[in-house]
């Protein structure tokens, strides 16, 4: 009779090898990438006088794919734990948990205006837990010895998160905090810059890294695009040096766009490909930023065009990944 009861409890629980033990902790960048996209629609709105309801509607779904994912890595959490303990501890999807925070961080912004408090929290949790997993993914470096070989853009996503923390701050009233804005903004700058060329290096004289891990590489456009907008936040106005951050996104965007065009001819569709969602976005954020400072046709014309591209990019990322998941392909997704 116990032989049959724990046999009966144990079918209940879903095994390591269930669907959701193979949940990426990357798929939360499905979210950040929805709400850029809606933070760019909002900015479009704003200074080009462009429809509003994009905004509003994409902000409501970052928010529900946001929520879908904590609930469903939740359930990876409390029957697959081993899985969780795996991809934290790995070199370049531990990384990717740092993508949560970020999400925390934005998602406050559509918030602001229906519960602000909620928002608020949000915020408050998502600064705080960035900053302390930025401090613990640098002491993990530096407490071991790292594999040149492993450095990859998704190193970024840590280091360079503390840069998203100032972009909200307008929306939710926290002009007073200034020197945690510089704070974020010095720490997210100078630590980007150090990853990006230790990975800039590893690309040159390492083997180059696999076909499914191309979209990986918009990634290092990020913290020009991202640090341009925060610039803009943390000192009140655009100079020379918020401009020439941008100007960098620009150009690393024109050199890895080709390398990307391909990519659908030469491997098969994973959700590792929404890793060029939120790139975009900040890089459509950045020229919006950059054309209401230097308006003409050329600056308008490439964030209007980066808008549309971003926008088709996102829709077809989310028509594709919701088809895979209707029939019930997310091992072959996330290419377990």
């Amino acid at each position: 009779m116990e032989a049959h009861t724990k046999e009966a409890v144990a079918s209940k629980v879903p095994s390591p090898d269930s669907a959701l033990a193979h949940l990426p902790v990357g798929l939360f960048g499905s979210a950040t990438g929805i709400g850029g996209l809606g933070a760019a629609w909002h900015l479009a709105h704003h200074d080009f006088g462009l429809p509003g309801w994009p905004s509003a509607l994409l902000a409501t779904i970052s928010l529900l794919v946001f929520a879908a994912m904590s609930a469903a890595y939740l359930v990876k959490l409390l029957t697959a734990p081993e899985a969780v303990r795996a991809e934290f501890a790995h070199s370049v999807s531990g990384s990717l948990f740092g993508l949560i925070p970020i999400a925390l961080m934005l998602l406050p912004i559509p918030l602001v205006p229906l519960a602000p408090r909620l928002a608020m929290t949000l915020w408050a949790v998502g600064a705080v837990s960035c900053l302390g997993f930025t401090a613990f993914t640098l002491y993990r470096w530096m407490s071991a010895r790292q594999q040149a070989e492993l450095a990859l853009p998704a190193w970024i996503i840590p280091v360079g998160g503390p840069l998203n923390l100032p972009i909200a701050m307008p929306a939710l009233g926290l002009d007073p905090l200034q020197e945690l804005a510089m704070f974020a903004f010095a720490i997210g700058i100078f630590f980007s810059v150090l990853v990006f060329a230790l990975v800039f290096s590893r690309l040159l004289f390492q083997l180059p890294p696999p076909q499914q891990a191309l979209p990986a590489l918009l990634i290092l456009t990020a913290p020009f695009s991202i640090g341009s907008s925060a610039y803009l936040v943390v000192t009140g106005h655009g100079d020379l040096f918020s401009q020439s951050l941008f100007m960098v996104d620009l150009l690393l965007l024109c050199v890895l766009a080709p390398l990307l065009t391909h990519l659908p001819r030469c491997c098969p569709f994973r959700v590792s490909w929404w890793a060029v969602s939120f790139p975009l976005a900040a890089a459509t954020v950045a020229s919006l930023h950059f054309a209401a400072l230097r308006p003409n046709r050329v600056n308008e014309g490439i964030a209007l065009m980066l808008l549309g591209v971003t926008t088709l990019v996102v829709l077809w990322l989310m028509l594709r990944t919701m088809l895979g998941l209707l029939r019930g392909e997310l091992r072959l997704l996330v290419g377990a």
